[in-house]
């Protein structure tokens, strides 16, 4: 049955200094891939000097554990960060399992016994390994673009653990609104910024939360802020995976302007309701006493004697009653201009 052959054309970094190991790796090499563009370094400093002026990265690196200038767990530590996002395949003499898994923890992709290697073993190691970096670039570029949404986002967010209701991470934006640092944050939990009062209403709905597993949640609460201040946030959360745990992820928009315009809308809308019912009763009374005496004397006339004096100055007290009662109404309708425009929001 003849062999699968790959079409695409790897560029491959073989490093070793034996020639008759490179001949063979190159014959297994090009067994099964059709048109590889390999590369061969016989030392480590052959190898940097490559991998740091090349044109063209190479899609992955093999690489021998015994050079003439440079061996074993040195020679990995070195060559690591030369190959920055580039896989590299251990191949050795050595059946030495323990160093092989060391190897892996150093950084390797993968580790091959050379006595054990043929065209398919080394051919699935180069197809695995390379599919395994992209994914796991592609991870990092996802981790990053989340880091960087979750920390440089202008409004306070953090994620607590749903268990212990412990920090497990905030961003700038947290640590600006509320006053505390990062670390200080990673030693508290979710009740240290809420007020005491709130704390049993906390637990019960932290308890609802965890007993029901809902995704989403929202809602408006008060917290504390280290100077104790205290605000009106409206959260928006939900779970998700997070350091070995389920994690709550929590968006905190501070709506305390918001609640201080509406309680201003509100205490103007009683001082309105307080001047119509001045206006229905407290007004009528000294205008129906001047309506009353403007008809009297209309209807008796106007004649020197005391009883004119008195209803003259009967209208004139009326009439000072009711400037009097407009002035209020004119003071409280001030005082809800001004209290309106001192609460109202920031756009």
């Amino acid at each position: 049955m003849k062999n699968h052959i790959d079409k695409i054309n790897y560029h491959i970094l073989v490093i070793e200094d034996n020639i008759g190991d490179f001949t063979l790796i190159q014959d297994y090499l090009e067994e099964r891939l059709m048109s590889p563009k390999i590369a061969w370094t016989k030392s480590f400093k052959e190898a940097k000097e490559y991998l740091i002026n090349s044109e063209r990265k190479s899609d992955i690196v093999l690489l021998d554990l015994t050079l003439p200038d440079k061996s074993g767990e040195a020679l990995i530590n070195d060559i690591i960060p030369l190959c920055s996002d580039i896989p590299l395949i251990i191949l050795t003499g050595y059946s030495d399992i323990l160093f092989g898994i060391k190897s892996l923890s150093l950084g390797a992709s993968d580790y091959l016994i050379k006595d054990e290697l043929d065209p398919a073993s080394l051919y699935k190691s180069i197809l695995y390994n390379i599919e395994r970096k992209k994914s796991q670039i592609q991870l990092e570029i996802s981790e990053k673009r989340y880091s960087d949404l979750f920390h440089l986002s202008p409004i306070p967010m953090w994620v607590y653990d749903t268990e212990t209701m412990r920090f497990l991470d905030v961003n700038m934006a947290a640590e600006k609104h509320y006053g505390y640092s990062l670390q200080e944050f990673l030693g508290m939990t979710i009740g240290d910024i809420r007020p005491k009062e709130d704390i049993p209403l906390m637990l019960e709905r932290v308890q609802i939360l965890n007993e029901n597993k809902p995704t989403f949640f929202s809602g408006t609460y008060r917290h504390k802020k280290k100077n104790g201040d205290i605000i009106h946030v409206d959260i928006q959360s939900n779970t998700l995976p997070f350091q070995n745990t389920i994690g709550r992820i929590i968006l905190a928009n501070d709506v305390t302007e918001r609640f201080a315009y509406i309680e201003a809308i509100e205490k103007q809308n009683e001082k309105l309701k307080e001047i119509a019912w001045i206006q229905s009763h407290v007004v009528r009374a000294p205008l129906a006493k001047i309506v009353g005496l403007i008809d009297l004397i209309k209807n008796e006339g106007f004649n020197a004697g005391s009883d004119n004096e008195k209803l003259f100055g009967y209208l004139l007290n009326s009439a000072a009653e009711l400037d009097t009662i407009i002035r209020d109404i004119s003071n409280k309708a001030e005082e809800i201009k001004l209290q309106i425009e001192h609460k109202k929001p920031l756009q």
